[in-house]
C-alpha cells in the first residue's frame, strides 16, 4: 500500500522524501513501479477471469 501511495503522489512530492517519511526504500518503490504485480498475482487474475467467464 505504501508503494501505491508514493506512485499516486509522485507529481506532488519527491519520491525520496515520501520514501523517507514512510520508511521504505526508494529502490523497492522503483522495483515495484516497474513491475507491480508478481507472476503469481497475474496468473491468479487470469484464472479468476476465466472462471467468471465460464
Amino acid at each position: 500500500m505504501n508503494y501505491a501511495f508514493v506512485a499516486k503522489h509522485r507529481s506532488l512530492f519527491s519520491v525520496r522524501a515520501m520514501c523517507r517519511c514512510l520508511r521504505i526504500q526508494p529502490s523497492g518503490f522503483y522495483a515495484w513501479f516497474k513491475n507491480p504485480l508478481s507472476n503469481r498475482a497475474r496468473e491468479d487474475t487470469r484464472q479468476t477471469k476465466l472462471i467468471r467467464k465460464a
